[in-house]
């Protein structure tokens, strides 16, 4: 079962607690018991968390797979017009393409002030003096004003 699926499940039965407990609230003011101030609370959040659930499994959408793709976490990100990720030690050369179209195609575009943005994609390799130095083994152009990359 997807993710999304789960809580589309779920959140059908969150809302049937919650008018249990609200049930169990009502009864709880007419016979005047102390814990009747805690139901209401328990009641309003479990109707809180089906709302959040449907919600969430509506605007859900599952990452991206690319064949040959390999994870490549993003370990830069200027919110505007340049993403850098960083490639696992020993990469393939045939699995530059596919993992930076991975990483295009996961990017989102809410919130960032370019509608282009630059992903790139880099290896670390030693300087010979304990040091390291960045070495870009391939770049790719995610233009969000054309058609998504689905």
């Amino acid at each position: 079962m997807s993710f999304d699926q789960l809580l589309l499940t779920t959140a059908p039965w969150l809302a049937w607690a919650g008018v249990g407990l609200s049930v169990l609230t009502v009864i709880g003011f007419l016979a005047g018991w102390g814990l009747r101030f805690r139901l209401v609370g328990v009641s309003s959040f479990t109707f809180l968390l089906a709302i959040s659930c449907w919600a969430f499994a509506l605007s859900y959408s599952p990452p991206v797979v690319v064949e040959g793709a390999v994870r490549a976490p993003i370990v830069f990100d200027n919110g505007d017009d340049l993403v850098v990720a960083q490639a696992p030690d020993g990469l393939n050369q045939d699995d530059v393409a596919p993992t930076l179209k991975q990483l295009a195609a996961n990017l989102r575009g809410a919130g960032r002030s370019s509608s282009v943005v630059q992903i790139r994609l880099r290896a670390l390799e030693t300087a010979g003096d304990g040091s390291t130095r960045p070495v870009v083994l391939g770049e790719t152009l995610r233009d969000f004003r054309s058609a998504p990359i689905r």
